[in-house]
């Protein structure tokens, strides 16, 4: 049976309804499937009745019918550049706010993976792992970091070093996810992260557009979950137009800069559906290379 990890901080609220909105995507929406995360409800735990349960009994509402949009389109599209990074002969994967993220231990790539994230929510998701009876392979590696103070002035390579301390090779070509999270950093930490990431690194990243930008779907989301992200303490930090973003990497020494919204991040096929699930304008994906 599994039970819910105890004596550790859990991860953070959005974490674990991230992982419930992929879990539940399986459970209430139609074929075809966005994306397949069968890993995920395992891992909730003891958690999983609650937080899918809000899924089961109203997986037709617009709110979270968009965060199952979110979460699934975002990861397909990260997991497919990462697929065509690796046939390029990348072998390293690091995923920023790894949360429970769970493609370490369902993939077949050749990749060396390293999670990035608070230690206290690695050591509750390790144990999740344990008792959902997942193993945990030995090209994984949990580097435990507090974004808020992982990219400073005073030493910016903080970032890099931690993973090398890990077994990370700066000078080996790297892919990195960065899912879900710059919307809760200020601009400066955005900026930072990205600037002081590795020579030759490939990114993948999401980021909240600004209010003029966002569709009738988008607004209603933000206007309904950014006060309660706040309420929980993970207000919403910055919101960036796609040229900023771009700005940003390019500054940074990235090029060949790509922008998906979640209606071109799939296959256009995907969105001839019979269930709930449309395309909204509110989260942008970037994917650029060094």
């Amino acid at each position: 049976m599994n039970r819910e990890p105890s004596a550790t901080r859990e991860p953070s609220k959005t974490a674990l309804t991230a992982a419930a909105a992929r879990a539940a995507h399986l459970l209430v929406d139609a074929e075809p499937y966005l994306f397949a995360d069968p890993l995920a409800a395992p891992l909730l735990g003891d958690k999983a009745g609650e937080l899918l349960g809000y899924h089961l009994r109203s997986g037709a509402h617009p709110l979270l019918s968009a965060a199952r949009v979110q979460v699934t389109t975002r990861s397909r599209y990260a997991e497919e550049r990462l697929a065509e990074a690796v046939a390029r002969g990348v072998g390293q994967y690091v995923i920023l706010g790894a949360g429970l993220d769970t493609f370490a231990y369902r993939t077949d790539l050749p990749v060396r993976v390293f999670e990035v994230d608070h230690p206290a929510g690695q050591e509750w998701k390790r144990q999740a792992l344990q008792h959902s009876g997942t193993a945990l392979p030995e090209s994984v590696s949990f580097v435990g970091v507090d974004f808020s103070v992982a990219v400073t002035e005073d030493d910016p390579q903080a970032l890099v070093k931690q993973l090398a301390e890990h077994g990370f090779d700066p000078e080996r070509p790297s892919f990195f996810s960065w899912l879900g999270v710059t919307m809760y950093l200020t601009r400066e930490s955005v900026a930072a992260t990205l600037a002081h990431l590795p020579p030759g690194a490939e990114i993948v990243a999401t980021y909240i557009l600004p209010p003029e930008m966002r569709d009738e779907g988008g607004s209603a989301y933000a206007d309904a979950i950014a006060p309660i992200a706040a309420q929980s303490g993970e207000p919403w930090l910055s919101y960036f137009a796609p040229d900023e973003m771009s700005e940003l990497l390019t500054v940074a020494g990235f090029g060949h800069i790509t922008h998906a919204s979640e209606r071109d991040s799939v296959d256009p096929a995907l969105w001839d559906r019979t269930d709930t699930l449309v395309p909204e304008r509110l989260s942008q994906l970037v994917h650029a290379r060094s």
